[in-house]
């Protein structure tokens, strides 16, 4: 069942927010970035063919029996927009992503976040259209991420800039409250569990998916529960 895009939905994310006490990482040692988690507008069937060229991106990339690697069947109702990376980038090609990279010196999460969004997506929105923070979340390449959620205010008109990013999605928030989300999977490599968020018929691993992750639980559900010690899958690590 979607979810409607409307003053409840983000006077209650606003509100779960605001409300949390938020953890915040200091560390010497990693670059700080920022994200846009910006919640918009969907309809029911508008993306039933991925834009992106899914069969050349797989590339011999293992895949469970039960998916295929598009992200399709996800929008209707309040959403989120996710991205799939520009495959010629140097690191992390083709993999899933919100708008967002590092901060400039002297710039704010914040501050960061919204010019990103703009970068990659060409959305523009100001900083009024800010609801919040999530966690910071540590990554395994060295950043420190800040998520921003921003409240799109309708559909917009993402317009990837084809450099950095292949396709946009709008993926519906019920999306992330499906009865096989969230996984959690065990590797020898670390003795902190891989979060996986199942999506269309692929998986979003952390520090996307954690953040997608407590984006459900704080933001739709209220639930403080910490995502920072979440593990990322090796792949991610560089």
């Amino acid at each position: 069942m979607t979810i409607p895009y409307d003053e409840s939905l983000r006077e209650r994310v606003r509100s779960n927010l605001t409300g949390h006490d938020r953890r915040a990482v200091t560390d010497p040692n990693k670059r700080h970035a920022a994200v846009a988690v910006v919640l918009v507008d969907s309809e029911v069937g508008e993306d039933r063919v991925d834009p992106a060229d899914v069969d050349n991106w797989i590339g011999g990339r293992p895949m469970p029996s039960d998916l295929d690697g598009r992200m399709v069947d996800v929008s209707g109702g309040a959403a989120f927009l996710l991205c799939r990376r520009a495959m010629r980038l140097n690191s992390h090609a083709a993999q899933w992503a919100l708008p967002g990279g590092r901060l400039d010196p002297g710039e704010t999460a914040i501050e960061a976040a919204l010019r990103e969004l703009d970068e990659e997506v060409r959305v523009r929105l100001p900083h009024s259209t800010v609801l919040g923070l999530l966690d910071d979340y540590p990554t395994r390449s060295g950043y420190v991420i800040t998520p921003v959620v921003i409240w799109g205010g309708g559909r917009l008109d993402p317009d990837p800039a084809p450099d950095e990013v292949a396709a946009v999605y709008r993926v519906g928030l019920h999306q992330l409250q499906r009865e096989d989300s969230p996984r959690f999977v065990d590797i020898p490599e670390s003795p902190r569990p891989v979060v996986q968020i199942p999506l269309g018929n692929d998986l979003i691993h952390a520090p996307t998916g954690a953040v997608l992750l407590q984006l459900r639980w704080l933001g739709l559900e209220g639930r403080h529960d910490p995502v920072d010690e979440l593990e990322q899958p090796v792949f991610a690590w560089k």
